[in-house]
């Protein structure tokens, strides 16, 4: 595959319309997986999503068109699954697995396409809302931010010289070099790329994996843009997220139903699922609560993803969880993913290296970390934590509450009675980190 010059590349937009979302596999390859559940197990209910800009200070209606916006997101819902992504999805194998998609669900998803949304602008944020099956709106989280993240860059970048765009894609190549390069000392270092959410632009995330592919090696064990692992001949990595707690939660009609929503969400998924998928992400009500509650058939899954807690203390947390329930945590897989870095990868990988099996989702820093490579020193190309999270089920408030009580979402109220169902042990402020 060639290497496209992205500095000209941006240099030379002047198209109607370029398109940022070309691929329905353009997306994380955990929805695909959930997708395939929730169309099984709950294809009648209905569930919306909204655009939820954590880094207040950055005013996004200020910086993109909302024209663009639209023409963007008009343009997503005419994409279709094409025929030789649906026969690779079909023949391909995942985590050693073969026709982990079903016939009836990928002749489903032929026909697919991303439902209406709304938008509108407020004090110069952009309130874009998805309602409607959840079968369909979950599959606009990760394109609505691809699509969100790269108009801010291409924004952003419009007026650029082309000697200058030159110098900052330079730079973005040197500084991720320069991470590779460190991690290349971490001899058992298993590491994927999560940053299709949070992502500079298309190209630049294809560069990335393309970089990580020649310069970890078999370190480098795949990404989560189906796209892209399809494309380059990489495995897709990705499990299952907060969202499946969170709607079952919401669909409870007491308060004994959402405390028993997250192992009725992990029972549905090993129903579904098995081998390296068994990955628990125990964070969206609290790991604590989690952990303190769990039934003892968790502690025979594969591992878990610690994703809101700091990296060392979830780990420990889960590891003192593992031998409590006499299994061996050298047997057990902690999945790291939550605003890593090269630092925090070190320092985690340094800290728990023979003590569990670890592998690192390297997202947002991966993808998009232009931090001080504009030779004007102009603002702008700075990550931002943003994010589409599921609202509402059935008309129903769905509630995420964290580890860190920043990332929390929803309503208020409904926060509150969550804490009073799961309490608040474990949680601790801390600044949002991309």
């Amino acid at each position: 595959m060639a290497v496209t010059d992205i500095a000209t590349r941006t240099y030379n937009h002047g198209f109607r319309l370029d398109p940022i979302v070309r691929s329905l596999l353009d997306t994380d390859f955990y929805k695909l997986l959930m997708l395939q559940m929730i169309r099984q197990q709950y294809p009648d209910v209905q569930a919306t999503f909204a655009l939820i800009n954590r880094t207040e200070t950055v005013r996004l209606a200020t910086i993109i068109d909302e024209g663009e916006l639209r023409a963007q997101l008009d343009h997503a819902r005419t994409v279709r699954f094409g025929k030789k992504e649906l026969i690779w999805l079909a023949g391909n194998s995942f985590y050693g697995q073969d026709r982990m998609f079903a016939p009836d669900f990928l002749r489903w998803l032929a026909d697919f396409q991303l439902p209406d949304y709304e938008l509108r602008t407020v004090d110069g944020q952009f309130e874009l809302r998805f309602e409607g099956p959840w079968t369909h709106t979950t599959m606009w989280e990760i394109p609505a931010l691809a699509i969100v993240n790269e108009l801010r860059a291409r924004a952003v970048l419009r007026d650029r010289g082309r000697f200058t765009l030159d110098v900052i894609y330079a730079r973005a190549k040197a500084k991720l070099w320069d991470k590779v390069e460190r991690l290349r000392a971490l001899p058992d270092l298993v590491l994927s790329d999560f940053g299709t959410r949070r992502r500079h632009g298309f190209l630049w995330q294809r560069w990335c994996v393309e970089a990580l592919k020649e310069g970890l090696g078999t370190r480098f064990i795949g990404t989560s843009n189906v796209l892209l692992a399809m494309d380059n001949d990489l495995e897709a990595i990705g499990t299952n997220a907060h969202e499946l707690p969170m709607v079952r939660a919401a669909l409870a009609t007491d308060d004994a139903g959402v405390a028993a929503a997250p192992y009725q969400v992990l029972d549905d998924w090993r129903r579904h699922y098995g081998g390296n998928l068994l990955i628990a992400l125990p964070d969206a009500f609290g790991t604590s609560a989690f952990l303190a509650n769990a039934p003892d058939w968790v502690a025979d899954w594969t591992g878990f993803r610690p994703d809101s807690a700091p990296p060392i203390e979830g780990g420990e947390e889960i590891i003192r969880w593992w031998q409590a329930h006499g299994r061996d945590p050298k047997t057990k897989l902690l999945i790291f993913s939550d605003g890593m870095d090269v630092d925090t990868i070190e320092a985690t990988y340094r800290h728990f290296h023979g003590r569990v099996r670890m592998s690192f989702g390297w997202g947002t820093n991966l993808t998009n970390d232009f931090r001080d490579c504009d030779p004007d020193g102009m603002a702008g190309l700075e990550p931002i934590s943003l994010v589409a999270k599921v609202t509402r089920a059935d008309g129903r408030p769905a509630v995420k509450l964290s580890d860190n009580p920043s990332k929390a979402t929803g309503d208020p109220a409904e926060i509150e009675r969550y804490l009073r169902i799961f309490g608040g042990e474990g949680r601790a402020a801390s600044k949002v980190s991309v």
